[in-house]
């Protein structure tokens, strides 16, 4: 960029010096005056001019001389500001973009003077931030830097990058100004220095201590917390029956004098749980075998017959006690659609003999669907039923804080079973045994949550010393 100035100025100041010197020759030059050409002749010369009129050509000379050196000189200043501006845009964009030796990854001259200056403990101990150029599309090689300019600038404080017009006074003003921002100590150097905030650990807080069994579920770690919530239907609408199907089977089993519900379990005991769990022939078929095997007298014998196979053929006669207790219509409708007829059932079916808060329990409708099908399902196991606890006579909490499924009508106690009572027949192979089994067999959602007695046998069954006199069925 220097040279490209001295070239500039050396042109103008020989231009200046030729017009000087061509106007000074024209003033004072004597000879002959051409006038014109003539067909290759010439003119015969002008008269001698008189002082009077060189001297007016001598002054107009000077005068277009002056101003002609004032309009050089303007125009002078105006082209050398030009080039000056030109320079710096150069400058700050390096020789071929911002990644030049003067650009943004480039060595400017600030760095060069900061690099020899002395560094002060001001400057290392005050950082400040770092503004990065953005990067051009297409950044050029950049020039490497001496090891001892990077060593320094990399021991200096960081300066912020900004555009440095190189060859110029304008140069030492900017690295003057770019050490004496790096050397001004920052606001955190000059006030107080701010504190790191310290994250304070409290000491982990000490557990509660879980409160004291209730003796309905003492010594019993995994007892049920129950929550009053709105149980779903047990009988989701992808288990149910599809009302075309339904209607064959009913008739289909009558016309073979055999139960339905024994002809539906055999079915759903294989684990055909579609809507439609069988064809029309198929359907035929199955009834008519299964009457022929003893269907009609001993469905346990027929089911054995058919499967050759004791626990399908008990899971079969429970499905069926669970089929007959709810009916057709809850299996094609759902439970819920049938509780009114279900609480009906409960209270004119003489097979169940319940308590007179339990009757009104279940007439105000309290009592939860499953536990109506419960009550049904085990009169049609065990012919006779003695309901000693529903909703009205049991106590608020289960346990301290947890309120009883009895309260929200999920829950029923069972004191005897086919005129048998718990009390005293809670061996192995007994009637309680019997009752735990059958409820342990019940279909999906209608499986209960616990099954409390003095017997555990697997599954939501388990035992408690304080249930030795009745079979606690919640959900």
């Amino acid at each position: 960029m220097p040279r490209r100035k001295s070239l500039t100025r050396r042109f103008l100041q020989h231009l200046l010096l030729i017009s000087l010197a061509r106007t000074i020759l024209t003033v004072i030059g004597r000879g002959r005056a051409w006038d014109e050409w003539d067909e290759g002749k010439l003119v015969e010369p002008a008269q001698q001019r008189s002082h009077r009129s060189r001297f007016v050509t001598t002054f107009s000379f000077a005068a277009l001389f002056v101003a002609g050196l004032a309009f050089s000189a303007g125009a002078g200043n105006t082209v050398q500001s030009l080039l000056d501006n030109g320079d710096a845009v150069s400058a700050a964009s390096g020789p071929s973009g911002p990644s030049g030796p003067t650009g943004a990854t480039g060595v400017s001259d600030a760095a060069k003077t900061a690099q020899a200056a002395p560094a002060t403990p001001a400057v290392s101990a005050a950082p400040t931030r770092v503004v990065e150029a953005q990067p051009a599309a297409a950044p050029a090689r950049p020039v490497a830097a001496p090891a001892q300019a990077r060593a320094a600038v990399q021991s200096a404080a960081p300066v912020v990058s900004r555009p440095v017009v190189t060859g110029s006074a304008a140069t030492t003003k900017t690295a003057a100004a770019a050490t004496t921002r790096a050397a001004r100590p920052s606001r955190a150097v000059q006030g107080k220095p701010q504190a790191k905030p310290q994250h304070k650990t409290s000491a982990p807080k000490a557990q509660p201590k879980a409160p004291a069994l209730d003796p309905e579920v003492h010594d019993f770690p995994a007892a049920t917390v129950w929550l009053n919530r709105a149980a779903p239907d047990p009988t989701p609408p992808a288990a149910r029956l599809k009302l075309g199907f339904a209607r064959e089977l009913v008739a289909d089993s009558r016309k073979a004098h055999v139960d339905w519900a024994l002809v539906l379990a055999t079915l759903r005991a294989e684990g055909r749980n579609g809507r439609a769990p069988a064809g029309r022939v198929e359907l035929r078929a199955l009834a008519t075998r299964l009457a022929a095997t003893g269907g009609r007298v001993n469905p346990w014998a027929a089911a054995l017959a058919y499967s050759s196979d004791t626990s399908l053929a008990d899971r079969v006669v429970a499905l069926r006690h669970y089929y007959r207790a709810v009916g057709v219509a809850a299996l094609v409708n759902g439970l819920l659609s049938q509780k009114a007829d279900l609480q009906d059932r409960v209270l004119h079916d003489m097979r169940l003999h319940i308590y007179p808060g339990g009757r009104h329990d279940v007439a105000s409708g309290h009592v939860d669907v499953r536990v109506l099908a419960t009550m049904l399902y085990l009169a049609d196991s065990f012919h006779e039923v003695t309901v000693s606890c529903l909703i009205s006579g049991h106590r608020l909490y289960a346990r301290p804080g947890v309120v009883s499924a009895h309260i929200y009508g999920r829950a029923v106690d069972v004191a005897a079973l086919d005129g048998v009572s718990i009390y005293g027949h809670q061996q192995p192979g007994g009637i309680t045994e019997q009752a735990v089994r059958a409820l342990l067999m019940l279909p999906g959602g209608m499986e209960p949550a616990q099954v409390i007695s003095l017997l555990g046998m697997g599954g939501p069954s388990f035992a408690l010393a304080n249930h030795y006199d009745h079979i606690h069925v919640g959900f």
